[in-house]
């Protein structure tokens, strides 16, 4: 089992960055696929992004792809999610969550194989 505490979200303008965290407790993290999603106000809970166990695959959302960067550090237990050139659209509470499964982008990028969620951190991009 594996418990997920998101960070690093906040306010900013259009155009600058951020970088979340996700850092997790427990055994064998380099065994779990984490993602990323997000949920905005009246909308359904989005993918994002994901990145394998290893850390050499990913699969990004075409909304952000080229604008967000997914990356992991196994010996401390995070993840991370690099969100560049940032637009009042990305506006959201933000997830991370953990998986044992690993497959094609249309297999992660739904919510079904995730069976660790954390509590989700903020992100509000002004216009």
């Amino acid at each position: 089992q594996v418990q997920l505490v998101e960070s690093g979200g906040g306010l900013v303008q259009a155009g600058g960055s951020l970088r979340l965290s996700c850092a997790a407790s427990g055994r064998s993290f380099s065994n779990y696929a984490v993602g990323w999603f997000r949920q905005a106000p009246g909308k359904e809970r989005e993918f994002v992004a994901v990145v394998s166990g290893s850390g050499t695959i990913t699969y990004y959302a075409d909304s952000v792809k080229g604008r967000f960067t997914i990356s992991r550090d196994n010996a401390k237990n995070t993840v991370y999610l690099q969100m560049n050139n940032l637009k009042p659209e990305d506006t959201a509470v933000y997830y991370c969550a953990g998986t044992t499964v690993f497959g094609t982008k249309q297999i992660m990028g739904v919510m079904g194989p995730y069976d660790y969620w954390g509590q989700g951190t903020q992100v509000t991009v002004s216009s």
